[in-house]
């Protein structure tokens, strides 16, 4: 069993910065390979970035350029650093993790960008 806990959302205004953190439970954290997701009101959960345990990465086209995903196998931790931010990034963030066909789901962390 894998369990996923995110912070590092909160209040933040137009072109602000954030980074958030997934931190993962069970070992080897180095064999998941992690994404981050995010769900805006009334729209559907869509991918934000994923990354292998050795750290290749892949965005979702409308996200490259001001997100960045990251990990440290060391503290079963991984990121996301999202810059310049825009009133459509509001949405819950919900970092996942897929080992062996298995995925497991954070609770999210609400990202709200207002001015």
């Amino acid at each position: 069993q894998v369990q996923l806990v995110e912070s590092g959302g909160g209040l933040v205004q137009p072109g602000g910065s954030l980074r958030l953190s997934c931190a993962a439970s069970g070992s080897p954290f180095s064999r998941y390979s992690m994404a981050w997701y995010r769900q805006a009101p009334g729209k559907q959960r869509e991918l934000v970035a994923h990354i292998t345990g050795t750290g290749n990465t892949v965005y979702a086209d409308s996200m490259k350029g001001r997100f960045t995903i990251s990990r440290d196998n060391a503290k079963n931790t991984v990121y996301l650093q999202i810059d310049s931010l825009k009133f459509e990034d509001t949405a819950v963030y919900y970092c996942k993790a897929l080992i062996l066909g298995y995925e497991y789901w954070g609770q999210g962390t609400q990202v709200t960008v207002s001015s």
